[in-house]
């Protein structure tokens, strides 16, 4: 297999922790629990912090989503097809998803908090933030424990704003998301 492409490959699961805890709000929206907003519907300088959309439900189960891709990761390290597509040995599998599926929520957190404040309703497009916040947020958490080299960053920073393009069109025409971004 050509260098390259398995180097992506190994970007892109590395980051499947954060990667499906940005995607599970969309997924569990449906289900009644913890449907508070994370923001409690406040508000700073007259507009929302977060917004009603970004709920305790949606961090629960994103996080939980994480923390379970990365413990799979873990039972399948001992295989080695997927230790050689591994960057880590996952033997901190926890904190691995945590940090991850938690960075991931909290950078898109941080991009619908900037959104409220320049006047963009949820939804709407506001890129390269929409496709790059949840990336920029789990690089930054799992930095604490794996500090990634530059190529790594640049090609997860790649790898996810294209792969947010193309996965937020299939939610839309899927019905599961009422935009495309």
């Amino acid at each position: 297999m050509n260098e390259f492409i398995f180097f992506i490959i190994k970007c892109i699961y590395f980051m499947l922790p954060a990667y499906l805890a940005n995607m599970m709000p969309v997924f569990a929206k449906k289900i009644n629990f913890l449907n508070i907003p994370v923001d409690f519907n406040k508000k700073w300088k007259g507009k929302p912090i977060l917004g009603s959309h970004k709920t305790w439900r949606g961090l629960f189960f994103g996080v939980l989503a994480g923390i379970i891709i990365a413990y799979i990761q873990f039972l399948l390290y001992k295989f080695p097809s997927f230790a050689n597509v591994s960057f880590i040995d996952y033997s901190k599998w926890f904190l691995i998803g945590l940090l991850l599926s938690s960075g991931a929520l909290a950078g898109d957190m941080a991009e619908s908090f900037f959104k409220r404040r320049a006047d963009i309703k949820p939804g709407k497009p506001f890129i390269p933030w929409d496709q790059l916040d949840y990336a920029v947020g789990a690089v930054l958490f799992v930095f604490i424990v794996y500090p990634l080299s530059f190529l790594q960053i640049i090609t997860i920073l790649l790898i996810s704003f294209l792969g947010h393009i193309l996965f937020s069109h299939i939610g839309y025409y899927l019905k599961l998301k009422k935009v495309k971004w």
